[in-house]
């Protein structure tokens, strides 16, 4: 007897749903992948600036990220990988600093001898804390002042955390800085001497594009431009077996389809709306994850501005977050001999930046750059683009893990899955995939 294959909708079509929707069909399920953009990939998606096309967003690969690797390795992407060893800038008191290495740390003036020690202590200290559950039930402001002390609290600390946060940082806690401690010391705690950063060359949208073939050589449907309106359990009777129930799934287009099983990989807040059936609890658990939102400048310049790969900056004058010069990792040839600077400004879903315009950002963004670069010349602007997204990473707040609603639902196959769901690492292409093999 040939075993039934089911059928399943995945919903969204980021690195998460393009992942959970591969393993689903190679374990024998019959999957249609589904994505609101006209284009596969989600945070990770690709487009075009100028005569370069690279990520929307920047990425970068880690030695460390090796569920990652593994994923690339199977779509034989792997063994392309460049890796580099970059560094690392730091833009304080109007000033900029390289902070690249131990030496460059010591002689970094805004801190004194103890400070920098203290510093140095807690970086060391969080890298080997094990139990980060316990971090939840402590603001990230009080555990940081702590350690650090107030003045390197109030120099280093707490214009990263707004940088990153906003005033939510007020609300968030011990375990966000953990785990971007931990990110960064992973290839040290397993044996390695140094973290090198690594890409493919065609950046993801070399990896979308195969990653698509993969999908499509394991039977996958994928239907773009297709954003979920509402998804409703038919057949609802109290005493019916899970495997008897069907789920019907209303596109904003107007389509209609029915399938046995569904996994939305979609924000949380996107799945409270369209899952109409979800109890009180689910729902009132999913609208309460509160999101930060990014919006992130594309730069594509003639020439590089100072060729770090992360300039962390926390002058509160600058309207971005940071300096990522892509072009300080990738090689320039990528991008025709060009520089690639991604400025990203973090803010809360519902911020007024989202309502300003591409040109108006880029008047400010572009003094501001003159400010920090002297050396910059507007007319080395080549193109420049914005992406807005509102929903990006939800803000893990005090007792965070012990609020958030499970993947498996109420209902009988029906599963939601998303970035919520990260909580012990921050979000990253890395941890995104690892939650979807663990999902699937």
């Amino acid at each position: 007897m040939t075993e039934k294959r089911n059928s399943w909708a995945v919903v969204g079509g980021g690195m998460l749903g393009m992942t959970l929707a591969l393993r689903l069909a190679q374990s024998g399920q019959r999957v249609t992948l589904f994505e609101a953009a006209p284009d596969l990939g989600g945070l990770a998606g690709a487009w075009r600036l100028g005569d370069v096309v690279w990520d929307k967003h920047y990425h970068v690969t880690l030695l460390s990220d090796t569920t990652l690797r593994s994923l690339l390795g199977e779509l034989g992407l792997e063994k392309e990988m460049e890796w580099v060893e970059t560094r690392t800038g730091f833009y304080t008191g109007g000033q900029l600093y390289s902070m690249s290495n131990s030496l460059e740390f010591l002689r970094f003036p805004p801190l004194n001898l103890l400070d920098k020690f203290r510093l140095g202590a807690t970086i060391f200290y969080a890298s080997r804390v094990e139990d980060w559950q316990r971090l939840e039930k402590i603001p990230v402001a009080d555990w940081l002042r702590r350690l650090s002390g107030t003045r390197t609290f109030e120099k280093i600390w707490l214009p990263l955390l707004r940088s990153k946060l906003g005033e939510n940082y007020k609300a968030v806690s011990a375990a966000f800085i953990w785990a971007t401690i931990r990110r960064m010391y992973a290839a040290r705690r397993t044996g390695l001497k140094r973290e090198m950063f690594g890409y493919v060359p065609g950046g993801y949208a070399r990896i979308l594009t195969r990653f698509a073939e993969v999908l499509h050589e394991c039977e996958v449907e994928v239907n773009c431009s297709h954003a979920v309106k509402q998804i409703t359990a038919l057949g609802n009777e109290e005493g019916q077996a899970a495997d008897a129930m069907q789920h019907e799934i209303e596109f904003e287009n107007g389509r209609r389809e029915t399938f046995d099983g569904v996994a939305l990989t979609v924000p949380a807040t996107t799945a409270a709306r369209a899952c109409t059936n979800l109890s009180n609890d689910e729902q009132s658990q999913l609208s309460g994850i509160e999101y930060q939102g990014i919006v992130c400048a594309s730069l594509l310049l003639k020439k590089p501005l100072a060729n770090f790969y992360v300039t962390n900056i926390t002058d509160s004058d600058v309207p971005f977050t940071a300096v990522i010069e892509m072009s300080a990792l990738v090689d320039r040839k990528h991008f025709g001999g060009n520089s690639l600077v991604y400025l990203p400004k973090y803010v809360a879903a519902d911020d007024s930046t989202f309502n300003l315009s591409d040109e108006e950002l880029k008047t400010t963004f572009l003094q501001a750059l003159g400010s920090m670069y002297p050396a910059f010349d507007a007319d080395d602007v080549l193109a420049f683009r914005v992406s807005r997204v509102r929903h990006v990473f939800p803000l893990p707040t005090l007792d965070y893990s012990k609020r958030l609603p499970p993947i498996k639902t109420s209902i009988p196959n029906l599963y939601i899955v998303n970035s919520a769901h990260i909580t012990n690492g921050t979000l990253n292409v890395n941890e995104t995939v690892q939650l979807a093999e663990r999902a699937a």
